[in-house]
């Protein structure tokens, strides 16, 4: 019998601390992943949100994989159809990553239901066994006490500042007085959430009847009626009617081993699944990592799978093989976005993977708790077919792909990434390192990447001059000076090797106990 090593990768070290306390506390992967989960809405804020929404791809130690499905749903339930046809209040704003900007859509109608809480509270009642009082315990310490904030912290944050300051509340948490001036938040600066720490305490107190009272009762009463008033479509009937959904995950096949992962109506893991059984097609077989090879024909296959889904829009139909027979041929010929991941094993074999998200955050808060809420409606990857198109009550689609490997029913790796449109890519990308070039987890995640966005070619410094002179030939490159957040932000852990990464893209942490 194989021996499982209990660890934690995340985004930040304070979420890793949390997850960690709760397994060396004699709790389990799921506990410590709903305990990070609150935690890294306290210290990653820039990057989720309890008023966000996420996916948690569970294994328990009998072998039984569920993926729990807590993320968005589209609002407007209750409202007439002439009050959802009419314009929201809804406006861009323009994200600048150091190589590449990105346009995101925030205010009151970009607000879509948030599952987050109500997804925590499924996980750990079904799968936890440590109290909620003692899995909260860090978030509520962190919301209350303060943290420091670090470098990535502030960078995220610094990259969202108008997005952090569009409200009153936004304004009374990140901006410092500063010499009788008030000064945006920076590095160093410590973060204070008091209305935060006391919803906590209360859910706590509760046993998790104040997240019910969110979605149930007066507080959600209130959200919906800031909703109205401001612009946004959200109602206390899209609350009052939400539900974390169990699914089963998707797999694929590469190499000997089966990934699991996120399955539609979600995009991102039906896109990995048609990457890697495009690369599996073309002659990779002999290729050495970061090779004009190896970065051709990756990108051939990520133009061929962008196009098909521009193709499908919102429609999840699988190719067939023509298509691939087609794609196949035609990557050969070319070459002759707020999102938080954490991934949790313990010693006795239960292993969770999450990733949470709140888009990048509307600038809008549930009132009275100092909780942002999401823009998932502004985002324009997760509607194809165009913003509020489709009815209320409909579980929006997502890139996010909480991810775990079996190889004769083991998990050899959990992993998952943050990164908005990247997501799919960071993932195949760590993947295919490990799986097809036999790279240790670590060098696998923090190795460069690429990402096609549909008219360059972004890549990460360090792939050989020589590589990337002869790719220039056939394609417009956009080379990056430094690695960046925005490739993602993947973390994982080998519980079977004992071995666990966090990416430093996104101020990654992990441990392994």
């Amino acid at each position: 019998m194989n021996r499982f090593h209990a660890g934690a990768a995340t985004g930040h070290p304070l979420v890793t601390e949390a997850a960690i306390h709760m397994l060396e506390a004699g709790g389990n992967a799921f506990d410590a992943a709903v305990a990070a989960g609150f935690a890294g809405a306290v210290v990653e804020p820039a990057l989720t949100s309890l008023g966000g929404g996420g996916f948690l791809l569970a294994r328990t130690a009998q072998g039984k994989m569920v993926l729990f499905d807590f993320f968005v749903n589209t609002p407007g339930k209750g409202r007439k159809p002439e009050e959802i046809e009419s314009e929201p209040s809804f406006f861009p704003v323009t994200v600048k990553f150091p190589g590449s900007d990105q346009v995101f859509n925030i205010g009151a109608g970009s607000v879509a239901v948030p599952g987050n809480l109500k997804g925590f509270l499924h996980v750990h009642r079904l799968l936890g066994i440590l109290p909620l009082k003692e899995v909260l315990a860090p978030a509520i310490e962190y919301a209350a006490k303060g943290t420091k904030l670090n470098r990535r912290q502030a960078y995220f944050l610094s990259l969202l500042k108008p997005i952090m300051l569009h409200s009153p509340m936004g304004k009374e948490l990140f901006l410092i007085k500063d010499n009788n001036k008030e000064r945006y938040v920076e590095e160093g600066d410590t973060l204070i959430f008091p209305d935060l720490a006391a919803f906590l305490e209360e859910v706590a107190a509760s046993e998790g009847d104040a997240i019910r009272d969110i979605y149930e009762g007066m507080a959600g009463a209130n959200t919906a009626r800031e909703m109205e008033k401001t612009g946004g479509l959200l109602t206390q009937k899209d609350l009052r009617e939400y539900q974390v959904i169990e699914r089963k995950p998707l797999s694929a096949r590469f190499k000997g081993v089966e990934l699991h992962t996120n399955p539609p109506p979600s995009f991102g893991g039906f896109f990995i699944k048609i990457c890697l059984e495009l690369l599996e097609r073309l002659p990779i077989e002999n290729m050495d990592f970061g090779t004009a090879q190896h970065l051709s024909l990756l990108t051939g296959a990520m133009i061929q799978v962008e196009n098909y889904r521009e193709e499908m829009g919102s429609r999840l139909i699988p190719p067939d093989e023509t298509w691939f027979d087609s794609a196949s041929q035609e990557a050969v010929r070319l070459f002759a976005r707020g999102t938080t991941h954490v991934s949790i094993s313990d010693s006795h074999g239960n292993c969770a993977s999450m990733t949470t998200s709140n888009g990048e955050g509307s600038g809008c808060y549930i009132p009275g708790t100092g909780i942002m809420l999401n823009n998932m409606m502004g985002e324009d990857d997760l509607h194809p077919d165009g913003f509020h198109s489709s009815k209320p009550g409909i579980r929006v689609a997502s890139m996010m792909s909480p991810s775990m490997v079996t190889r004769e029913n083991q998990v050899h790796l959990v992993l998952g990434s943050g990164g908005s449109k990247r997501i799919r890519t960071a993932i195949t990308q760590a993947f295919l390192n490990w799986a097809h070039f036999n790279i240790p987890i670590t060098d696998a995640v923090i190795s460069p990447r690429i990402h096609w966005d549909g008219e360059l070619l972004q890549v990460e410094p360090g792939f050989s001059s020589a590589a990337l002179e002869e790719l220039s030939k056939k394609i417009r490159l956009n080379i990056w000076k430094e690695i960046d957040v925005y490739f993602g932000g993947v973390h994982a852990v080998a519980p079977l090797k004992g071995e666990a990464v966090g990416d430093p893209r996104r101020g990654g942490m992990a441990r392994i106990i």
